[in-house]
């Protein structure tokens, strides 16, 4: 999923009239074109997201789980927009139905072959930037977990797929891996 600059999009106007199936998400500005996932970030995301959806339905409140691809707005000026592969949403005033007005609370990236900088750095920086509490990096070539919790200043943290991993965020969500991981190996 190389995302490669292509030209400048100034307002939420231009990037809404972008064609109905193009991906694409902006930084500062700059619109990146994605390309489609392949069928292990969409196993990947499907299991993170079934765990995900069932914890939040038994625990019941008002945090919804979304996944990609859902706005994310995380600024006006200059206009960043992303769309995080999963994400949790507390706050239900950032919603109007069309989009997530500002951070989440938790983001999972599942780190795509092009462009692997993309989640490390660029991303890692906008999102902590933006005030999302937790970022994970999911990264199926190197069979790791980049945990991030920015809330508590505690960043890259690596667990490997064979892992049970807490999102932090929550005092009893667990995440394990190994059942994940035996569906794309």
């Amino acid at each position: 999923m190389s995302a490669q600059p292509q030209f400048q999009i100034t307002t939420l106007e231009q990037y809404e009239a972008l064609p109905e199936d193009v991906r694409a998400e902006v930084f500062d500005g700059q619109i990146y074109y994605m390309a489609s996932p392949s069928q292990i970030h969409q196993t990947l995301l499907t299991e993170l997201l079934v765990s995900i959806r069932n914890y939040l339905r038994k625990k019941g409140g008002e945090c919804q789980v979304f996944p990609a691809p859902f706005d994310v707005k995380l600024s006006d000026r200059p206009l960043t927009v992303v769309q995080p592969d999963i994400m949790i949403v507390c706050d239900k005033n950032k919603l109007d139905r069309k989009r997530c007005n500002g951070a989440p609370d938790f983001i999972i990236e599942i780190v795509s072959p092009g462009n692997p900088s993309d989640e490390y750095i660029r991303k890692a920086f906008y999102y902590k930037n933006a005030g999302v509490r937790e970022y994970w990096i999911v990264d199926p070539r190197r069979k790791t977990v980049t945990v991030n919790y920015f809330e508590a200043d505690i960043v890259s943290v690596q667990y490997p797929f064979d892992s049970v991993i807490k999102v932090n965020i929550y005092d009893d969500l667990l995440i394990n891996f190994s059942e994940i991981a035996d569906l794309i190996i």
